[in-house]
């Protein structure tokens, strides 16, 4: 397993994480903020597709609202 990290700017989180998941072959993406604190974690399954991330994605949307920049790390299988 491999691992990623991007850094960007709140207004930026949302669409990074959109893409990351599009991309597929991902395990896990966390959000930490500036401090590295870790905000949420993301566990990306086979079935967590669709219906089912409208709700983790509405949170990703609130925490890019709360943070100015963040860093996303990815868990790659």
């Amino acid at each position: 397993m491999s691992t990623e990290e991007f850094r960007v700017d709140g207004e930026q989180l949302l669409a990074k994480v959109k893409e990351l998941i599009h991309e597929g072959n991902i395990r896990r993406i966390t959000i930490k903020n500036e401090k590295g604190e870790t905000v949420i974690e993301i566990p990306l399954t086979l079935g967590a597709i669709g219906a089912l991330l409208v709700p983790t994605l509405a949170a990703v949307g609130a925490i890019a609202a709360l943070v100015t920049k963040c860093s996303i790390i990815v868990e790659k299988k």
